[in-house]
């Protein structure tokens, strides 16, 4: 579909009416993942409207996170593709034996290079759902941190352990060692039988927006998981925050 002048007739707004032909180009493959879109004064005349419409039309593709902006370059299509999340295979025990935790192995899918920052481990009470699910009282092991994929922000994760099985273990460090947090309770004696997981989706606050980089308008995924031991105990309560534009969840649903 070529692109064509906006229609000031339509009861559609002109930046809008821009932001959907580039998205349709976009969806389209006319401009492909990783391709600069034309510049504004290029877009300018070929919409035959302001320069404010068309950063309004821009923006609106910024916020649903189609397009990015970089200082003196231009806009360009975003280029990462989403992490396709394979529930039934994330937590596969070969990854543990491979000493590969589940995110090394979600960034190999797509190409990228993984990253963990802001790595913070301490004792504190568990919030309510979460002391629930562990069926605890008291303080537990609380393990925060941020992953990246090629330098950028695309989930925040802190997990909650109980301290009878933590503390004193790899699991207390800032760095569990290879294979991460489940190797080790596996290697304490709590073979994983089963995860459940809980999942949201609503608008980040303005600390996950900040940690995350997310340009305005664009949501999270909220995912709480349990991970059980074949003794049926709670071992571990993950709760993670993604960046909605950089995840495609999928999951393997028995029909037995």
């Amino acid at each position: 579909m070529a692109l064509r002048a906006v229609d000031d007739a339509a009861p559609e707004p002109g930046f809008l009416q821009i932001a959907r032909q580039l998205r349709q180009e976009i969806r389209s493959g006319a401009y492909p993942p990783g391709s600069k879109l034309p510049s504004e004064t290029e877009l300018t005349r070929t919409f035959g409207v302001a320069r404010m419409t068309v950063r309004g039309g821009i923006a609106e593709l910024r916020s649903e996170g189609l397009v990015v902006s970089e200082q003196g370059r231009g806009v360009f299509v975003r280029a990462r593709p989403p992490v396709r999340r394979l529930a039934a295979d994330r937590f596969a025990r070969r990854h543990r034996d491979a000493g590969r935790a589940a995110f090394l192995a979600e960034a190999d899918q797509v190409g990228s290079t993984p990253a963990v920052d802001e790595v913070v481990v301490d004792t504190a009470g568990a919030p309510d759902r979460v002391a629930s699910l562990l069926g605890v009282e008291g303080d537990v092991l609380r393990r925060s941190r941020r992953y990246l994929l090629d330098g950028q922000p695309v989930e925040t994760a802190v997990s909650y352990i109980p301290l009878d099985l933590a503390q004193g273990t790899k699991i207390a460090d800032l760095d569990t060692g290879p294979g991460g947090i489940y190797a080790r309770l596996e290697e304490l004696g709590h073979e994983l039988a089963h995860f459940t997981e809980e999942v949201g989706a609503r608008m980040p606050t303005p600390a996950e927006r900040e940690r995350l980089q997310l340009t305005a308008g664009v949501p999270v995924i909220t995912l709480l998981r349990t991970a059980y031991d074949t003794a049926g105990r709670a071992v571990e309560v993950c709760d993670t925050v993604k960046s909605a534009q950089s995840y495609v969840l999928e999951y393997l649903v028995d029909a037995t």
